[in-house]
């Protein structure tokens, strides 16, 4: 008898979590790190436990909808471009014309 053997078809795709693509899985887990620590010091405070609650919801409901947002708009590797051309400079000046001249050379 032959053995079965199971192809995974997923190999070079990327990590995709309810619609959450690539690295914004990653940026959603540290906001909610930084949004629990948050809710930790303003607790320890002293802010009545309501007060901390609707504003850590708050935020957290802005923190999703903005990455989701964020994912949905560039994909897996459009932010980094994004980034990236904007590092970009806008023009080049030149002001020697020996970058042009190569001894008669082309």
């Amino acid at each position: 008898m032959g053995t079965v053997y199971k192809v995974n078809k997923g190999i070079n795709k990327s990590i995709e979590f309810k619609g959450l693509k690539a690295q914004y899985i990653w940026y959603l887990g540290g906001g909610i790190i930084i949004l629990m620590i948050l809710f930790a010091a303003l607790f320890i405070i002293g802010l009545p436990s309501l007060v901390c609650v609707g504003l850590i919801g708050v935020l957290g409901t802005l923190l999703v909808v903005n990455i989701y947002g964020l994912s949905r708009k560039y994909g897996e590797h459009g932010m980094m471009k994004a980034l990236a051309k904007k590092q970009l400079p806008k023009a080049l000046k030149c002001y020697s014309r020996k970058v042009f001249m190569r001894n008669g050379k082309l």
